[in-house]
């Protein structure tokens, strides 16, 4: 990036399961109390900032441009612009990319932007066949003709059509996004076994992150009630290989591989930062927590959306002469573990870099060490909208001063997003 944008702070919610209702914040209820605490900690006023821009990937019907009633709940006043950008898995990180552009090109000097979803409120639909009966209902005039009508209504026109399962599924392919994981385990010779183990290994590294204090960036959530989520409560602390292993196949019954358990968790939250010019950090005496260096968008068959992640930070490794392991600290959003695991197995294979990436050879592992340390999506939750952020944030916070780290994640259609940041 010819001009630097710095990431000055950021703050997420606790990052919480859906189960079997509504849970209790609307999107713009997490995203308001993250920026809340993130803004309450900055040496300026909301009405100091530039723009907000908000990624969200189901917002409900009366927030639609989310961005604009986030800025307004959080005190912005009525000068400051508010908008929403939506890029499936990587809406966050497009709200990140979008500030970072319009501050390099001088439009904005200070943006709050990240994202926020709440998934367990996605709604549930009428099919087109109960639409087009409640249609032909309401332009009956007369007696007889809401008789005729009523004639043709059948009890099964009230089934619901559930819209997150509609909103996973890829209306190019007819995929799902766990039938797409699939795909990448046939393709890759990933097992059931590899898939569970890594699933489990991502909670007990997220369980351990929590004993140590390294998830400083969440800000406790409070409802109506009083009630405090202080912490991601998906997190699970029996999840073995062998428990795993139990679980029947959700997307591919009755001999797929992938599970609810070695799935990211459906999930509600919100992770928003602060980013500015050089000019706003000098002007308000701000700490830069690190510099965005570099990102890269990325596209490739929906039916193989995994491998987002390879084809995303690829390029920026070759722009700037790295090696996979140049790198301090690697994370990649945890969709699936079998998505993870192949585009692990991707960068290893000699055919797949020469004949998708135009490299040479194969460019190797990433050290275990180095990747995920803090467990991932799959022990932590995937809130759609708020993960490109998450992984952003969280990335910074691994880092020590002068390293350097990549935060990458794949994304339904066929896409991929990742970006380099520098720890200051």
């Amino acid at each position: 990036m010819a001009a630097p944008v710095y990431i000055i702070d950021g703050a997420r919610t606790p990052f919480l399961k859906a189960k079997s209702a509504p849970g209790p914040f609307a999107a713009s209820d997490l995203a308001v109390q993250a920026g809340r605490a993130l803004l309450l900690r900055q040496p300026f006023l909301p009405t100091d900032l530039d723009e907000v821009i908000l990624g969200c990937a189901a917002p409900s019907p009366d927030e639609v441009n989310i961005g604009r009633v986030l800025a307004l709940r959080l005190g912005c006043g009525n000068k400051v612009p508010g908008w929403t950008v939506m890029r499936n898995c990587a809406s966050g990180m497009q709200a990140l990319d979008s500030a970072a552009a319009n501050i390099q090109c001088g439009r904005s000097q200070l943006v709050l932007a990240g994202g926020t979803d709440a998934l367990s409120r996605a709604p549930l639909l009428f099919s087109d066949a109960m639409v087009r009966w409640l249609s032909a209902w309401y332009a009956a005039k007369t007696l007889g003709q809401k008789l005729t009508v009523l004639k043709r209504f059948r009890p099964g026109l009230l089934a619901p059509v559930i819209g997150l399962l509609k909103g996973l599924t890829d209306p190019v392919v007819g995929l799902t996004m766990g039938q797409t994981a699939e795909n990448l385990a046939c393709k890759f010779g990933i097992t059931r076994r590899a898939m569970d183990e890594y699933a489990a290994e991502s909670h007990r590294r997220t369980l351990a992150a929590r004993a140590a204090g390294r998830f400083a960036e969440i800000a406790a959530l409070v409802d109506r009630d009083g009630t405090v989520y202080a912490e991601d409560d998906g997190v699970r602390s029996d999840s073995t290989p062998e428990k795993l292993g139990t679980l029947r196949p959700v997307f591919d019954k009755p001999y797929g591989n992938i599970t609810a358990g070695n799935s990211s968790q459906v999930t509600d939250g919100a992770a928003l930062l602060v980013l500015a010019s050089e000019d706003a950090v000098n002007r308000w005496g701000l700490k830069p927590l690190g510099r965005l260096v570099d990102c890269q968008w990325a596209a490739l068959d929906p039916a193989e959306m995994g491998l987002g992640p390879v084809h995303a930070s690829t390029p920026i490794l070759q722009r700037h002469g790295l090696a996979l392991n140049d790198l301090d600290a690697w994370e990649i959003n945890e969709a699936f573990a079998a998505q993870v695991l192949a585009c692990l197995a991707a960068w290893r294979d000699d055919d797949y870099c020469r004949t998708q990436l135009g490299l040479p050879q194969a460019l190797g592992d990433i050290d275990p060490d180095k990747l995920n340390t803090d467990g991932g999506a799959i022990a932590v939750g995937h809130p759609v909208g708020a993960s490109g952020a998450r992984i952003v944030l969280h990335v910074l916070h691994r880092l020590q001063a002068g390293q350097k780290g990549m935060a990458t994640i794949c994304i339904g259609g066929g896409l991929g997003g990742a970006m380099l940041v520098e720890k200051l």
